[in-house]
């Protein structure tokens, strides 16, 4: 069976999310707006990795950070760790990891974005043998 796999968020403030993965480094390649202030579908995409957004249709909490970790996140694989986390921070995320070596030989960081959602970027590819 063929299959591939899309993320999506939803955000409170979908219009804030936005523009920081632009300022993260992803394009936004299709947005449609519902009632003012309103995100009701939106695609990103740096690179292969595309992501769904949306403005939240209800209270969703995020999880908490416990540690280095809320318990779930998006992971994206990128050339430059160190260019991703500069660029996150400075658009507002907060820091979770640091850019650090792994003990299984690749680099990795984390952070939260302005509202919480998690991301880590590292050089590690998933699913490759």
């Amino acid at each position: 069976m063929n299959a591939k796999l899309f993320a999506y968020l939803s955000y409170q403030d979908a219009p804030a999310a936005l523009k920081w993965m632009e300022k993260v480094g992803f394009d936004v390649v299709r947005r449609q707006d519902g009632a003012p202030g309103q995100i009701l579908h939106a695609e990103v995409r740096l690179g292969d990795a595309v992501l769904m957004v949306a403005s939240n249709d209800a209270e969703y909490q995020r999880p908490a950070l416990v540690g280095r970790s809320t318990g779930q996140g998006l992971y994206l694989l990128v050339d430059d760790v160190d260019v991703f986390y500069r660029n996150a921070v400075a658009a507002g995320a907060i820091t979770v990891i640091e850019p650090e070596n792994t003990e299984w030989g690749a680099r990795r960081a984390r952070v939260l974005d302005p509202q919480g959602q998690e991301w880590s970027a590292g050089t590690y590819e998933p699913g490759v043998p």
